[in-house]
């Protein structure tokens, strides 16, 4: 008999695990808690590398679909000076395929195929049992048992507690987010200033950094050192609206005040302020580079809920190569103990792995956003193709 296997959230982890093991003829439960796979906004571009990513999709067999939609003119990267001056302009040739771009609701759309997703099902408490399976509480009431679950559901995991009591730490940085729709005929000023990627502006511990995504959308992200509680003012959320998207009064008022923080900055960067429709608040948080747990029979974790770090183009790939590798990993062995032996095989592989990239993160983001902007130039020299 197979055993019965759930995964908590259908994030890029999730879905690469389920798609996979879907592809080994195995079934998979996946409980979400959005209502649908559009209840909210997906996000942003990711950039898939063909060392993580895109291995991941080649193992769940949509490497193909990917090459369709993807954007390789993407991978462009131009970096400015305060003052407006170009200081980097790398763009990739016709043919490069390293790191190509795409939205994160077109990947899940392509990951999601056939996976069996039960959507408004948010998970409250999973109780591991021992032999007797790990037992899942959802919030309609509902409880439900498996052999085993899989913790997908990112940073604030409700999966995490059943084998470790570590949380994630402010690291320091706060993260704004705002975006300009069909860029190209509305900005086109700012359309030119973007271009076909990415342009980075980069001052004394902050940072404003524009990225276009597919059909004329740009998000900005305004980042710098404060204080966790920054936003916890006048027209701002606090606590578990953090996430929420701020326009009217709200918008002025954030707006106002991350004019001030880039205060004397070109005005053609602050432009992508100015105009930005919407507000989101995002303190960036991290678990410890050295996060691991006793393993414990029954669950486990990926990406964001195993080793959140900041967002440096890695975790969504590493995500999504350890759900492909996990997936391959159940797929190949029969009986109970066999399974319990690969998940405690697949842990320490990841725990060696994510910790290498949570320091490289971690170490990048002080140079990103630090006291030297000379550092996060010399860091995109360091990792740029000559």
């Amino acid at each position: 008999m197979r055993p019965r296997i759930a995964v908590i959230g259908s994030g890029p982890a999730g879905l690469c695990f389920a798609r996979v093991l879907h592809r080994h003829g195995h079934p998979v439960t996946v409980l979400e808690r959005d209502a649908a796979r559009d209840a909210r906004p997906p996000g942003g571009t990711l950039d898939l590398h063909e060392g993580l990513g895109q291995v991941a999709l080649e193992k769940a067999g949509v490497l193909a679909e990917f090459r369709a939609l993807s954007r390789p003119e993407g991978q462009a990267m131009r970096i400015l000076g305060v003052d407006g001056t170009v200081l980097r302009d790398w763009r990739p040739r016709p043919d490069d395929r390293a790191n190509p771009e795409i939205d994160r609701g077109q990947l899940r759309d392509l990951l999601l195929g056939p996976v069996d997703v039960q959507w408004g099902r948010a998970v409250t408490e999973v109780v591991p049992r021992g032999p007797d399976g790990v037992r899942v509480h959802c919030a309609d009431g509902r409880q439900e048992t498996y052999d085993l679950v899989i913790g997908a559901d990112g940073a604030w995991s409700r999966v995490r507690p059943a084998v470790s009591s570590v949380t994630p730490e402010y690291t320091g940085v706060t993260l704004v987010e705002t975006s300009l729709d069909d860029v190209d005929a509305c900005h086109p000023d700012l359309a030119r200033l973007v271009g076909d990627g990415s342009v980075a502006v980069y001052g004394v511990n902050r940072a404003i950094v524009a990225q276009r995504n597919s059909g004329g959308h740009v998000k900005v992200y305004a980042q710098f050192r404060v204080e966790e509680e920054w936003h916890a003012g006048p027209g701002r959320p606090a606590g578990p609206d953090r996430g929420a998207s701020l326009d009217g009064a709200a918008a002025e008022a954030v707006r106002a005040s991350l004019l001030a923080q880039f205060d004397g900055w070109a005005a053609p960067v602050l432009d992508l302020l100015r105009r930005g429709e919407a507000f989101v608040h995002r303190p960036l948080h991290a678990l410890p580079v050295s996060h691991t747990w006793p393993h414990v029979r029954g669950v486990t974790l990926l990406g964001d809920a195993a080793h959140l770090m900041p967002p440096l183009g890695v975790g969504a790939n590493l995500a999504m190569l350890e759900g492909a590798e996990l997936a391959e990993a159940v797929a190949a062995v029969t009986g109970p103990e066999a399974l319990d032996e690969a998940v405690r095989a697949f842990e320490e592989r990841m725990w060696e792995r994510g910790g290498r990239w949570a320091s490289m993160t971690r170490a990048g983001l002080e140079r990103l956003v630090g006291p030297d902007p000379s550092e996060a130039i010399a860091l995109f020299d360091e990792v740029q193709p000559s």
